[in-house]
């Protein structure tokens, strides 16, 4: 049980900065920017608070510029992955047993830290990493993160407060819960596209009391890095957090055949989550207590609009839900539903959008599209742009170029299919790609039903209408299409506080991130019950004769 609670700062969300000509923050970032590419990291792994080195290393390089090298990371073995288990298990009585406020209040101070500090490095290195603009790191890895160490807090307050309430016992018992962390070791499994995730999924079940064995995407590694040097300035006890990097196969291997393992947070590919969850099942019987396993994958995700929407409040959601960090965002919308009677008026303001489009690398602040994440997205994305180019079932009217000469250059592409099954408006691309579909504008029914069984998918979704009656209609009927549901605005940018993010279906388990619902995954409740005056005698008052 916590020892007190205490009255913890309500949070409101960082504000985004705007990054505008001559502004203090561009100004920093742009000196930082150049400061990290002017030097090569070695980055070592992150074992019981030890940096542990490998003969075996990995090149890292910004995805918008592949042949400049930004440093080299440390590749992990089984046995890495081993040592970071048992230095997680090492930590854990001491982690566990320490004050809610103690670890509330590490995780407070990397928030402060990000805010303010390591503000432009965690974004300069987010930007040149993972090749995001200026300003979607200022949003991902500056203002997300630090929402979600503040909210967090305020989150496992509420979880132990929440207390059973008195009965009609009188006061002669006392019932309490205690709310413990889970019984073994977390494994968080984080992706490439947002810092904020890769920072959160490993701290939200640590501030729980738990321990950590981390893996990062490869393509994240570089800011990963710069995490977990705030965590530590922050004063995370060694081994809560243990940030190593073994192929995919290997930790599966070492971890989840392990007793000890309870549980997995995850964002990532839903094959991937599949195939762990599979795993998880096959091995059941090897573990201490049945492992808790939250997971976000993928999405296909939709903009459906009624005939009495705005052309341009229509036109601006599909160009920014689309394309902004070159969609890759597990919420960017990926297919859309325009009427027949909008199509004209939408489609010559969506190619005058995707003309303005600027792309190049991100230290040029005037680029809104960059690269896309490495060659295997790519060259992915490239081959289905080509087939498009090749069936007459469908029209390329924007974009359909590309280019890696330099770095990995997908132009905003739109894609009319005459099909609402084509291929593309079907799966999930990850990258700068939208497919639509022009339906009759009389077929409004027939095309939300289209839309819901479209895709396996169920995370984000959006209607774009001025008629309430149809707003209506089209939330019922799409209502276990999307787990976050946009009215009249793009299906991106769920804030922490303000939209818990999170699917079902084939997105995911639905534990929303940026929400109490998350951390409660994270804690084991058990039950106590104190009898103050117990009876002395076995017999009750019905056993007594007439």
């Amino acid at each position: 049980m916590p020892k007190g609670i205490y009255t913890v700062p309500v949070p409101v969300n960082e504000p985004i900065k705007s990054y505008a000509a001559g502004s203090p923050e561009r100004i920093a970032t742009q000196a930082m920017l150049k400061e990290l590419r002017s030097k090569e990291l070695d980055i070592p792994m992150y074992i019981g608070g030890k940096e542990v080195r490998s003969n075996d290393k990995v090149r890292l390089a910004p995805p918008h510029d592949h042949k400049h090298t930004l440093g080299h990371f440390h590749k992990s073995t089984k046995e890495h992955v081993t040592q970071a288990i048992e230095a997680a298990l090492a930590a854990k009585p001491k982690w566990e047993a320490l004050a809610w406020e103690h670890r509330a209040s590490i995780f407070l101070k990397a928030a402060e830290l990000i805010a303010g500090p390591y503000r432009a490095k965690l974004n300069a290195a987010t930007m040149l990493g993972q090749s995001k603009n200026a300003f979607q790191a200022e949003i991902d890895s500056a203002c997300e993160i630090i929402d979600f160490l503040r909210f967090n807090v305020i989150y496992m307050t509420e979880i132990y407060k929440q207390q059973p309430p008195v009965a009609g016992t009188g006061f002669g018992v006392w019932n309490r819960v205690e709310h413990r962390p889970l019984e073994g070791f977390i494994y968080a499994l984080t992706p490439f596209n947002f810092t904020a995730i890769a920072g959160n999924l490993p701290t939200s079940c640590a501030m729980m009391g738990n321990v950590v064995v981390w893996k990062p995407s490869n393509t994240q590694v570089y800011a990963a890095n710069v995490l977990m040097e705030i965590f530590m300035k922050a004063g995370v006890p060694d081994g809560v957090i243990n940030l190593i990097y073994p192929s995919g196969p290997d930790a599966a291997d070492v971890i989840f055949s392990h007793a000890d393992f309870a549980g997995i947070h995850f964002t990532g590919s839903t094959e991937v989550f599949q195939n762990i969850w599979k795993t998880i099942g096959n091995n059941i019987h090897k573990y201490k207590t049945y492992p808790r396993i939250v997971g976000e994958t993928g999405g296909k995700d939709f903009i459906m609009a009624h005939k009495s929407a705005d052309a341009k409040i229509l036109a601006t959601a599909i160009s920014r839900g689309a394309f902004e960090y070159q969609g890759q965002k597990c919420s960017a919308a990926s297919r859309a539903y325009i009427p027949s009677n909008l199509w004209e008026e939408v489609k010559e303001l969506l190619i005058t959008d995707l003309k303005s489009f600027k792309m190049g690398p991100t230290e040029d602040f005037t680029n809104f599209i960059n690269a896309v994440i490495d060659e295997k997205s790519f060259d992915k994305l490239a081959k289905y742009i080509d087939a498009a180019k090749k069936d007459k079932e469908v029209e390329i009217i924007a974009g359909g170029n590309y280019d890696k000469s330099k770095g990995w250059f997908i132009e905003p592409t739109i894609i009319v299919a005459k099909d609402p099954k084509y291929v593309t408006m079907c799966e999930e691309l990850f990258g700068p790609v939208l497919t639509l579909y022009v339906y009759d504008a009389e077929k409004f029914d027939e095309t939300l039903k289209i839309v819901d069984a479209t895709s396996i998918y169920a995370l984000t979704g959006a209607i774009i209408a001025q008629d309430r009656y149809a707003i209506e209609h089209a939330t019922k009927a799409l209502r276990n299409a999307a787990g976050n549901f946009y009215i009249n605005d793009k299906c991106t940018g769920a804030v922490v506080g303000q939209q818990p993010f999170g699917g079902a279906r084939g997105s995911g388990t639905n534990d929303k991130a940026g929400a109490m619902i998350n951390l409660l995954r994270w804690v084991s409740p058990r039950t106590i019950k104190e009898t103050f005056v117990p009876p002395t005698d076995y017999r009750y008052p019905f056993l007594q004769a007439d």
